[in-house]
């Protein structure tokens, strides 16, 4: 069955932060401001410096065959492990997808 490609946008809030997780989050946050924001399949993490709550987008492919609720495990899996590379920890994701191929672009007509 042909491959598919979901757009997956996680949200979710950090962990209770120690002194030392809040600096090293913080001495980073500039690599992680929402401008920074990228669909890709590693996926990407931003968050304000206020540390209450973070965002990461990714790109998740997937056979026909895949619920969303799997495709939506997979971006879930990849946020968790991103966020502890970070060195925090997650609570209270939520997660929203979108199938590629069912986006459409309306063209405009030119007068």
């Amino acid at each position: 069955m042909a491959g598919k490609t979901y757009q997956v946008i996680v949200r979710g809030k950090f962990a209770p932060l120690g002194d030392e997780q809040r600096a090293a989050l913080l001495a980073r946050a500039d690599e992680h401001e929402v401008f920074q924001a990228r669909f890709t399949e590693e996926g990407t993490v931003t968050y304000e410096r206020s540390l209450l709550a973070f965002t990461f987008r990714c790109l998740i492919p997937a056979t026909g065959e895949d619920a969303e609720a799997v495709v939506i495990g997979r971006a879930e899996a990849l946020a968790a492990a991103a966020i502890a590379e970070l060195g925090a920890g997650h609570r209270d994701l939520r997660s929203v997808s979108t199938d590629l191929d069912n986006i459409k672009i309306r063209h405009r007509a030119h007068p």
